[in-house]
């Protein structure tokens, strides 16, 4: 006879159910926010994610967990916006980089600033309080946190 799980206890139930409803709720200003920047929410995302550094088509594609072909289609849509450029790969030219603009990099500047979801509930907490919550999440993705990995 196979052994059942062991039951979850309720405080681990209620986290997991918040956690849901933070995420959902971060997903609907995202695009919301998206929205009034005349992006959808996938092309905010995929700018956001260029706003950093320089990717590979199937890397972008990897990350944002779509097919490289929705991938194409997306930057498509924001090179024809000034909002994306593609290069060459300077380490094999054979690979087309998606880069943010100075303009793709302004609009996601724009596109984080507008993101207001959090900032009031957050701005309720001390910075010590916001410290633990970003190093519980960080250890909750797998994740060292700076601060207190080196101890």
């Amino acid at each position: 006879m196979a052994s059942r799980p062991a039951p979850v206890d309720p405080l681990t139930l209620e986290v997991v159910e918040l956690i849901g409803s933070v995420v959902l709720r971060f997903h609907q200003e995202y695009d919301e926010a998206a929205a009034r920047h005349s992006l959808t929410g996938a092309q905010a995302r995929l700018l956001t994610l260029l706003h950093h550094q320089c990717l590979p088509m199937r890397e972008i594609a990897r990350r944002l967990k779509c097919e490289p072909s929705n991938i194409t289609g997306i930057v498509d849509r924001l090179e024809s916006r000034g909002l994306v450029e593609r290069r060459p790969d300077p380490a094999d030219r054979r690979v087309k980089l998606a880069a943010a603009t100075e303009a793709g990099h302004e609009t996601a500047e724009r596109l984080r600033a507008s993101m207001d979801f959090a900032a009031e509930p957050l701005a309720d907490l001390t910075p010590a309080e916001r410290a633990l919550l970003r190093d519980l999440l960080r250890r909750t993705l797998g994740e060292a946190s700076p601060d207190t990995s080196a101890g």
